[in-house]
């Protein structure tokens, strides 16, 4: 039994044999620590491969910066580079120790992140195992630090391999899915190891099994304590009206010791001490401190509802009079509930979030990995993305569970923009195995990500998986009625009994689903597994339908909340051009066949473009495909205008028990590479037309028309906390004219703050009729809501009488553009001689955007400004500009 010293004496100890090399206590430093981040060595198995690689990254890209391979991205790689997954592969690296880290007391090797299954050696010694990405390892080496070159070694397994031998080694039932569809050209048995899911390929995206140290490792010395992780959760108490901080250390001690803690927020004038006693080894130590009251606490909001402002946290400890601990981190106070409620008028429950006490509805998209090697994604990507979801009125990302608990910037961006985050845990279409080393690495791993990530305020909801509950309901896998209640059993034990327990005991703060798409409350009470998950009168759904006309609204399910819907679309030509040649430029090639991973996709897309426009027929091939790539950006952009809208003005009703929609989440934000998907951000960061569409449909106050029975409704959709008195402006266009052919007001309603109301309704007919030369055919509708000073409120939106391939009169407009530069950036100047739905302007590689895009024009004249995000001139946007409209098409 190690001997227990007082502090007093300890710490006298060390000043005697000259641990502390000063008397002063400011002097001393009681940690240190060297990152061993850098130039590493890299061999495979056979050693017939040996050069530098960078860490953090992956074999992949060291391969590639060594130019052992080409861009892996670049036409048919990714099948090409199979081999480098199937390899073992070996890090090495060699480094120093200065004398006064090998004297503290204790010295740690700390991986954040090891992608996946690996062994680690230090001078020779092994120090352990690893078979999770998503975990943290540090192993104890004081004792094996030399003072002269040390060794370090990390032998990394194929993870492909690895999976299979571990679904081998399962021989008593199967846990599917074996393998993914081949039109994914993946790997198989991902479900085996905790690595990201989608790294083995997803229906869109590429298989790319990654081996390498994704995250920094370091070596940190100390002699007294280590400070793991520092998190702090706002509590708001409701019956005395006052906010308590919720502080945990996460703690290890060389020794046990006593010790002082002085917690402060001093933008609050709130400061306590704490006597502690560290007990030796990891532990956790939670402290409260009751925020003054006499001061005003500043609340953290989502995107459009408010600020995001902070305070910060300082954290000190001290051993006598020696400063042991001292951190600083931000704090941000608001709260979050998931409400489940009756629903008056339905059978169901209400499914939607209160912020601060107030109901929000979530507008954004799902995230997934933003590269499939995550040494790429730089800041500076990961900001544009961010901010690009923000500059489209959305305030929530969904994380989705199949690829990787995004880096702390992610978060900390989230939190500084007011996006809210739905985390999902790592876990996505498929089930699981459960034996005692899965669910012990698991375990961890939910422990650290919650740790890591509960003091964001961004985060609103922990989710057990992506659409396993579904799967497991509606039988995806055709597992057999009598082994059901196995699956089942599994499922309840991985994702109820173990993360569901573990989120609740390291975070009473937040709300936890155990899926997606799940009924919630209604899940539970059938045993975690609903008969049928995609009930639209509980929880939250996904759906999908490529069959169905998607500008009929009445195909779409009225559900509670939307957490996931979408149509595909093709980049544009300058995304795809550095990862092809020639012969891939056209729609039927293999390039194109290649890079489309969802089953019948390409055919889909055109399929559903042809419901309303003529494809285009050109005879020239490169104008045909590029022609292409446009039509099924304006058919995807249309498609989740019509769903989303859909959903924004079902918030305030109940219809046949339905209704009460609180959540719109389309799929997906960006791409992993350059392909078609839902995305609407091409890889590389170029807003496709969906992404302009969703700056204007998710608006902070929305004009949304549709028709019922031949019957024009036009709906105010207002996220405000105020009530607004608004009056729906129509003008009627012909499609051979520029100048309106009438204009209908409606009389001025309220809108109370956070509610639809449909405050315009005539029957079309009617409507034609008192404009007078209008058919169907010949006209269409743009409209708008203003207030009782007639100022605009939101953007101006459209509606389409007929299908524009029906369209009489529709003409070439022969826009001229004219770009100028002047004291506030770069501005184009468009004059049209027609009616021009769907202008698209498009600068080819020079990064940016423009204020609008893909929008109508029904005015001869109009500038749109555009934002470079790298430096440009009049002369090369000019250059580069192109302009198409719909019937540039024919």
């Amino acid at each position: 039994m190690a001997q227990l010293v007082t502090p007093v004496s300890w710490a006298l100890s060390w000043l005697v044999f000259g641990v502390l090399s000063s008397p002063s206590p400011s002097a001393w430093e009681q940690r240190l620590e060297r990152s061993l981040n850098g130039k590493w060595r890299l061999s495979n198995s056979n050693r017939s491969l040996l050069l530098p690689a960078e860490v953090p990254g992956c074999v992949h890209s060291a391969l590639q910066q060594q130019r052992y391979i080409q861009d892996p991205y670049f036409r048919f790689n990714d099948l090409l580079y199979r081999w480098i997954a199937l390899d073992n592969w070996t890090y090495a690296t060699t480094f120093t120790v200065p004398p006064q880290m090998r004297v503290k007391q204790k010295a740690l090797l700390i991986f954040h992140g090891v992608d996946t299954v690996a062994s680690v050696s230090l001078n020779g010694v092994a120090l352990g195992t690893t078979d999770d990405m998503f975990r943290r390892y540090d192993f104890p080496v004081r004792d094996l630090l030399s003072d002269g070159d040390n060794v370090l070694e990390v032998g990394f397994v194929s993870p492909v391999l690895y999976a299979s031998e571990r679904r081998k080694a399962h021989s008593s039932y199967a846990v599917p899915p074996e393998c993914p569809p081949d039109v994914q050209k993946g790997e198989c048995h991902v479900n085996f190891i905790r690595k990201e899911q989608s790294s083995f390929s997803w229906d869109w995206g590429p298989s790319f099994p990654t081996v390498g140290l994704w995250k920094g490792v370091r070596l940190e010395a100390f002699d007294v304590l280590q400070l793991i992780q520092l998190s702090s959760l706002p509590l708001y108490d409701r019956s005395g009206s006052r906010w308590r901080l919720q502080v945990e250390l996460l703690v290890d001690a060389v020794q046990t010791f006593h010790s002082k803690v002085e917690l402060s927020v001093p933008g609050l004038a709130s400061k306590r001490t704490f006597p502690v006693r560290f007990l030796q080894g990891r532990l956790k130590y939670n402290f409260t401190v009751d925020i003054n009251q006499n001061r005003e606490v500043k609340l953290w909001w989502p995107n459009g509802h408010g600020d995001q402002p902070f305070y910060l946290l300082a954290v000190r400890g001290f051993l006598g009079k020696f400063l042991i601990l001292n951190k600083e981190s931000k704090v941000f106070f608001r709260t979050v509930e998931l409400i489940q409620d009756p629903v008056v008028g339905s059978p169901g429950l209400s499914f939607y979030f209160r912020v601060n006490g107030r109901p929000v509805f979530l507008k954004g998209s799902n995230w997934i990995p933003a590269h499939s090697f995550q040494d790429r994604v730089t800041p500076a990507s990961m900001r544009s993305l961010l901010q690009s979801a923000a500059d489209a009125n959305m305030n929530a990302l969904r994380v989705w569970g199949g690829g990787v608990y995004e880096r702390d910037l992610f978060y900390d961006i989230c939190d500084e923009l007011g996006i809210m985050v739905w985390q999902d845990f790592m876990f996505a279409c498929a089930m699981y195995p459960t034996q005692d080393d899965f669910i012990q690495t698991v375990r961890e791993e939910v422990a650290q990500q919650v740790r890591r990530l509960k003091s964001h305020p961004s985060v609103i909801v922990w989710s057990g998986n992506n659409e396993n509950e579904a799967a497991l309901a509606t039988n995806w896998f055709s597992i057999p009625a009598s082994l059901k209640p196995v699956y089942i059993k599994d499922y309840v034990t991985l994702y109820v009994n173990n993360i569901r327990r573990i989120v609740q005991e390291e975070d009473p703060s937040r709300p936890f689903l155990v899926s997606s798409p799940t009924n919630g409350a209604a899940s539970e009470q059938e045993g975690w597994v609903a008969a049928n998950p995609y009930d639209p009168r509980y929880g939250d759904v996904h759906f999908y339908s490529y069959v169905h006309d998607c500008w009929d609204w009445k195909s779409f399910p009225r559900t509670r909340f939307a957490s996931e819907y979408g149509f595909q679309s093709w980049p544009s030509f300058s995304t795809l051009q550095p990862v092809s040649v020639q012969e891939d430029w056209s729609y039927g090639s293999d390039f194109t066949s290649h890079r489309q991973h969802h089953q019948d996709g390409n055919q889909q897309m055109l399929q559903q473009a042809a419901l309303h426009f003529i494809l285009p027929n050109s005879t020239d091939p490169l104008k045909r495909f590029t022609d292409s790539l446009y039509i099924t950006q304006v058919m995807q952009a249309e498609c989740v205008k019509t769903q989303t809208e859909f959903y924004r003005r079902s918030r305030s009703e109940i219809i046949e028990g339905k209704g009460h929609t609180m959540g719109a989440l389309y799929w997906q934000l960006s791409d992993i590479w350059q392909a078609p998907s839902w995305s609407s951000i091409e890889f590389g960061g170029k807003w496709k037309m969906l992404h302009y569409f969703a700056q204007r449909f998710f608006a902070t106050v929305l004009p949304v028309g549709f028709e019922d029975d031949d019957t024009l409704f036009i709906y105010a959709v207002s996220d405000l906390s105020r009530d607004l008195k608004l009056r729906a402006v129509v003008t009627v266009y012909a499609w051979s004219d520029l100048d309106s052919v009438c204009t209908l007001t409606s009389n001025l309603l309220q809108v109370p703050g956070g509610s639809a109301v449909a405050i315009f309704r005539q029957s079309v007919a009617a409507l034609l009729a008192g404009c007078g030369r209008c058919t169907r055919l010949t006209c269409l509708l743009t409209f708008q809501l203003q207030n009782e000073d007639g100022i605009q409120q939101g953007p101006t939106n459209h509606h389409f009488l007929c299908k524009p391939k029906d369209a009489q009169g529709l003409q070439r407009p022969n826009i001229t553009a004219k770009v100028r530069e002047d004291e506030s950036g770069f501005a184009v100047t468009l004059h049209s001689a027609a009616v021009a739905p769907f202008v698209w302007l498009d600068v080819g590689n020079i990064p940016g955007r423009f204020s609008s895009n893909g929008f109508l024009m029904v005015t001869r004249n109009a500038t749109i400004s555009f934002e470079a995000w790298r430096p440009t001139s009049a002369a090369e946007l000019s250059r580069s500009l192109t302009v198409t409209t719909l019937m540039d098409l024919y």
